[in-house]
């Protein structure tokens, strides 16, 4: 496989950095930082704020393992293969839903719904599978956005949303399924969706920095999930 040092960088992200491959398709490269504040790890955070060894590769690790069950269930995704070993992931070339959008489903009252609500919900109240879509925009600490305005600014129509809504909850709900059978809860996870051609699929990874889990009660860090749904 050629390094990263002779392929053209498109993006270099918070935790990934992406690269362009001679035959079209990407290479994504995983790294150790998190997002989070104060050397506090917080998958809701937009901003770096811890370095933790072994993340990417941990990352990776549940990004390769369920994706390639998603693939088996025929859910859509850009997941072609990884190199646990070069820490990478080759993906088909998709496009975004505007400059990125983040779509959140929640079977827990925590984290930002939890502040933005706590007056209408105890804190880890149960939700529906509760659905909710926002940008992916640093400077304005990633703003909720609905389906009318998404159809007003252009980014998504009306039949787009609701697709992927229902991809979202089918997507999450097979997660939890999973991470139930290591007796793992699933609180809230993030995703990201993209097109590739007209057909929209789930892009981006799905990592232990992109949910909240717990296990009797206490919440998981990235690295220990990674260990748990892989090894145990």
């Amino acid at each position: 496989m050629a390094t990263e040092k002779n392929l053209k960088l498109v993006y270099k992200g918070k935790t990934k950095d992406v690269y362009e491959l001679n035959d079209g398709t990407y290479l994504l490269k995983f790294k150790d930082d998190c997002t989070g504040a104060d050397g506090v790890f917080d998958p809701g955070m937009n901003t770096i704020g811890l370095k933790i060894d072994g993340a990417g590769l941990a990352g990776l690790g549940l990004t390769k393992y369920f994706f390639e069950i998603l693939n088996e269930k025929g859910i859509p995704t850009h997941y072609i293969d990884s190199d646990l070993e070069n820490v990478t992931m080759t993906v088909k070339p998709a496009k975004t839903f505007g400059k990125g959008l983040e779509v959140i489903c929640r079977f827990k009252a925590v984290g930002s719904f939890l502040r933005r609500y706590g007056d209408y919900v105890e804190e880890a109240a149960p939700l529906p599978a509760f659905v909710e879509t926002t940008f992916k925009d640093d400077e304005r600490e990633d703003p909720p956005v609905t389906k009318d305005a998404l159809e007003i600014l252009g980014v998504m129509t009306p039949d787009e949303y609701e697709e992927v809504k229902i991809l979202t909850q089918k997507i999450a709900n097979v997660i939890k399924d999973e991470l139930k059978k290591k007796n793992i809860e699933l609180y809230d996870i993030k995703f990201e969706f993209g097109k590739v051609g007209d057909k929209i699929v789930l892009i981006d990874e799905i990592s232990g920095g992109n949910m909240r889990a717990f296990k009797d009660g206490k919440h998981i860090m990235p690295l220990e999930l990674e260990k748990m749904v892989i090894n145990g």
